[in-house]
């Protein structure tokens, strides 16, 4: 296939697409909320309405407004239909032919809406996901076509490094020199891994981007495969992902038979194949040595780093590791530029960031938005604020590897400096709204009984510090401490950050040491 053929199948879908589209979320939130049989309804009443030349209905992915669905949306005009029910079909389709509808209307220019920029997610809930025509339509893969074509693999690593990306998984390591890492290394043999292990509670973001566009994760494989002289990809994704892992599967299919992916892609000598290895749902297996370890079938232990994956990976080769978010970045730097990348964000956190806003908010679901987008603007502004009238006490960041903001600090910028100030972390993309009734001591010992029951076992300080930090938490939980466990509950917390062996011991202290640090009161009020 040539960048003709490519353009082609793009415009055949473009022209084959009817004047009125109507949009039924079935990504995993719409779905458990019973989507499917609103599309089947829709699909009749369009029928029995005898529009069938003229009005399509397509299931798209994640239509961001997670809180309220399922959604329907009519385009072109952009009607926005929340909490939909199969018998609501009926009056959905009536209105395009000049009736009143009795549907549940939303408002698409609303503040969760309006101050989102999409970047990683501008297909998400215009495209079917099942349908590689429609990526295609969308301008996807020209920029693969592109690198291969017109960049050598220095220049693609070049534009990268000047967009300013860096990791979105958490760790926030600049995206290009990573990339370059790998692509100086010598070898044969060399992988592209993407991690889907997406397992922080409260956390969406991965698994909503692959329902809903799989094709850019893969075109930005394909781009990093190309940049890093590598030939094989693996995509890590956890088994509770079973939507995703089926769409994932359809879009490769898809893309081989295309020549897209596998051998001599678009006619050139560049070979790239993707298989999917499924994880058991072990949080551990989020860091990157532990990946691979289960990659080669091993148990998901983490090993002591360096050597690093980039110099000795997957199988002992040079391994390039991203998560989902950073490859579904790279198509649009590729096509737009690093400079317009750049021109998003702060000084030193570029772009823009997608985030599963949830907890005791109104509005929850998810939001991308650029880096340096302030707290409040997200909980008060695009989430509406606290539900059942309540106050916001703290916005929780970054999962169990994370920390709690107070609230005299939502005016913080979301960034990974300012949030690194603060004793927490971006993570890979959770925020979690308390309110005012609830107990900080027990939101650090919820995530500290998450990060004792996830640690692998494999280094002591983590193995038993995580137990016997969530031991002291529950007792003063519980009115027995005294102000003595408070001091050894403090002493643990950096005993574990600094003498773990991988990142989730490292982290797991976060919680308990954020808490203590702006909530101290309530531990003092428990002893």
């Amino acid at each position: 296939m040539d960048l003709k053929e490519l353009v082609e199948i793009g415009e055949k879908q473009r022209n084959s697409a009817k004047k009125i589209r109507i949009h039924c979320c079935n990504a995993a939130g719409c779905i458990s909320s019973n989507s499917s049989a609103v599309k089947d309804k829709l699909e009749i009443a369009v029928k029995e309405a005898g529009l069938q030349e003229t009005v399509e209905v397509a299931k798209v992915g994640c239509m961001k407004f997670c809180g309220r669905g399922p959604l329907v949306q009519v385009e072109p005009a952009g009607t926005l239909y929340e909490q939909v029910k199969p018998e609501d079909a009926a009056s959905i389709v009536a209105v395009l032919k000049g009736e009143e509808a009795t549907a549940k209307t939303g408002n698409a220019n609303h503040p969760f809406f309006t101050r989102q920029m999409p970047v990683v997610l501008e297909n998400s809930g215009k495209i079917n996901p099942e349908k590689i025509e429609e990526y295609i339509a969308a301008g996807g893969y020209q920029p693969l076509y592109r690198v291969i074509y017109e960049m050598s693999p220095n220049e693609v690593i070049d534009e990268l490094s000047h967009s300013g990306l860096r990791g979105r998984g958490g760790a926030g390591y600049p995206t290009g020199l990573k990339w370059a890492t790998v692509a100086k290394m010598s070898g044969e043999q060399k992988y592209v891994i993407c991690n889907a292990d997406e397992g922080d509670p409260g956390a969406f973001m991965d698994r909503a981007v692959l329902e809903s566009d799989p094709h850019r994760v893969l075109e930005g494989m394909a781009i990093a495969a190309y940049a890093v002289g590598a030939n094989s990809g693996y995509i890590y994704i956890r088994a509770e992902y079973p939507l995703a892992i089926d769409r994932l599967q359809k879009a490769i299919k898809q893309a081989k038979k295309l020549g897209i992916l596998g051998s001599q892609i678009f006619d050139s000598p560049f070979d790239f194949k993707i298989d999917i290895r499924v994880g058991a749902g072990a949080f551990v297996c989020g860091e990157e040595t532990a990946l691979i370890a289960s990659v080669e079938g091993k148990r998901g232990n983490p090993r002591p780093r360096p050597p690093y994956p980039a110099e000795s990976g997957l199988w002992g080769c040079p391994t390039l590791i991203n998560n989902v978010e950073t490859f579904a970045n790279i198509a649009p730097i590729v096509r737009e530029g690093g400079d317009w990348y750049r021109s998003i964000g702060t000084e030193k956190s570029k772009g823009t960031k997608v985030f599963a806003l949830t907890g005791k908010v109104k509005n929850t679901g998810l939001i991308e938005v650029p880096m340096g987008t302030t707290v409040r603007q997200i909980v008060e502004e695009m989430g509406g604020g606290v539900s059942n009238g309540g106050v916001v006490k703290a916005v929780q960041t970054g999962g169990p590897s994370g920390g709690c903001i107070p609230a005299d600090a939502l005016d913080t910028p979301v960034d990974y400096e300012h949030l690194r100030e603060l004793g927490t972390i971006m993570g890979s993309g959770g925020i979690i709204v308390i309110d005012n009734n609830t107990n900080m001591v027990d939101v650090a010992k919820f995530y500290m009984e998450f990060c004792q029951q996830e640690s692998c076992g494999k280094c002591v300080p983590c193995r038993a510090g995580t137990v016997q930090m969530y031991e002291i938490l529950d007792k003063i939980y519980h009115k027995r401490a005294n102000i003595a466990d408070i001091d050894k509950l403090e002493a643990l917390c950096h005993m574990v950050r600094d003498m773990s062996l991988c990142g989730l011991g490292q982290s797991a202290p976060n919680p308990v040491l954020s808490t203590l640090r702006y909530f101290r009161e309530e531990y003092l009020e428990l002893i």
